[in-house]
C-alpha cells in the first residue's frame, strides 16, 4: 500500500515536472504594430524589431500593419531586411478595416507570409512625387523622372513578388495601374498566403508552415510586443508632409534671422535643429548621421554658452538637441 502512494506520489511529480517544463519552454512570436506612414523612424524600428526577434530566439516576427504608404527609400530599407532576415517575417494587415497601399504594398509582397484580416485592402502602389509640376522646358524633363521612377518601381515590385513567389502580373498591375484589391481577391490571386479573422487565428494557421526548413510552432505560442523607442515613437509622428514643410520653414527662417541679426541666438540654435531634423524626416541623413550630428550640435552649445553671453539659450537649446 505504501508503495502504491509513493509510486503514485512520484508519478504525479513527474507530471508536473514535465508541465512547468513544457511552459517554460513554450514558443515565442514577437509582434510590432505599425499604424501610419512609412518612414525613415519605421524602417529603424523594423530593423531593429528583426535583430530583437532573432536574439529571443522567435518562431516569426508579426508585423500588424496600416499604411497608407510613406517615402520609396524607406521602403527599400524594409525590404532588404525583410530578404536578408534568418526569421520570418509575417505581415499581418490588420485590424478590419486596414489598408496596405503604396509602399505598404511593397512591404506586404515582400513578407516571408503575408496575410490580412476580413474587409482590408492592397495595392495602389504607383509612385507619386512631393511638389508642384515645372512648366516650360522643365516639364519634359519632369515627365521623364516620372517615367523612370515608374518603371523602376515596376521592375522592383515585380523582383520581389518573383522572390516570395508571389503573383507578379498583378503585382505590377498594383504599381502601374495602382489596381487594388479586397483581402479576399488577393487571396484568390494569390498575392497573399492567408485571411485570419485576429491574431489567435493567424497563429493556428501559421503553425506547421515549414518555412526554409523550418516547422512554424506557433500554436499557443507567446506573443511578445516589441514597442518603439521614446525616439522612433517621437519620429514616427513627426513624419508628416505638413509637419515638414513647418519645419523646413522654421530652418528656413531660423537660419536667416541668424543670419541678418548677429547674436540674436535663438533663431539659429532652433534653425539648426530643424535642418537636421528635416534632413533626416527626407530620409537624406540615416539614423546614426542624424544621431551624430545632434550630439555634434548639442557639444557645440555647450562650448559656445560659455564664452558667449546668451543667458542659458545655447544651454537649453543643447540639451533639446541632445535629448532627441
Amino acid at each position: 500500500m505504501r508503495l502504491h502512494v509513493a509510486v503514485k506520489t512520484g508519478l504525479t511529480g513527474l507530471v508536473l515536472l514535465l508541465v512547468c517544463t513544457a511552459a517554460v519552454a513554450a514558443e515565442k512570436v514577437s509582434l510590432i504594430k505599425i499604424d501610419g506612414a512609412i518612414g525613415p523612424a519605421t524602417a529603424s524600428y523594423i530593423s531593429r524589431s528583426i535583430d530583437e526577434a532573432r536574439a529571443q530566439n522567435a518562431q516569426c516576427l508579426i508585423i500588424q500593419l496600416n499604411t497608407p504608404g510613406g517615402l520609396l527609400d524607406s521602403t527599400q530599407t524594409i525590404v532588404q531586411s525583410f530578404l536578408g532576415s534568418t526569421v520570418p517575417v509575417v505581415v499581418y494587415v490588420a485590424p478590419t478595416g486596414a489598408t496596405a497601399t503604396s509602399a505598404g504594398c511593397f512591404i506586404t509582397v515582400a513578407a516571408t507570409v503575408a496575410a490580412m484580416a476580413p474587409a482590408t485592402t492592397i495595392g495602389a502602389a504607383h509612385p507619386v512625387t512631393l511638389g508642384g509640376n515645372p512648366t516650360g522646358s522643365e516639364q519634359k524633363l519632369d515627365d521623364t523622372m516620372k517615367q523612370k521612377l515608374e518603371n523602376f518601381s515596376v521592375s522592383y515590385i515585380e523582383a520581389i513578388a518573383a522572390r516570395r513567389h508571389r503573383n507578379v502580373d498583378w503585382a505590377k498591375s498594383a504599381v502601374k495601374e495602382s489596381a487594388s484589391i479586397s483581402a479576399e481577391k488577393a487571396l484568390e490571386l494569390k498575392v497573399i498566403d492567408l485571411i485570419a479573422v485576429d491574431l489567435t487565428e493567424l497563429l493556428k494557421q501559421l503553425n506547421g508552415r515549414v518555412i526554409d526548413g523550418k516547422t512554424l510552432k506557433t500554436a499557443g505560442a507567446e506573443v511578445s510586443e516589441i514597442k518603439m523607442s521614446a525616439s522612433e515613437h517621437v519620429f514616427q509622428r513627426l513624419w508628416r508632409p505638413e509637419v515638414m514643410f513647418i519645419l523646413m520653414l522654421i530652418a528656413i527662417y531660423g537660419i536667416i534671422g541668424e543670419l541678418t541679426t548677429p547674436g540674436a541666438i535663438l533663431p539659429g540654435v532652433v534653425g539648426a535643429i530643424a535642418l537636421v531634423l528635416v534632413l533626416y524626416l527626407a530620409a537624406i541623413l540615416p539614423v546614426n548621421v542624424t544621431g551624430l550630428a545632434l550630439i555634434a550640435l548639442a557639444l557645440m552649445l555647450f562650448i559656445f554658452d560659455v564664452y558667449a553671453p546668451t543667458h542659458g539659450v545655447l544651454t537649453v537649446g543643447g540639451i533639446i538637441s541632445f535629448l532627441i
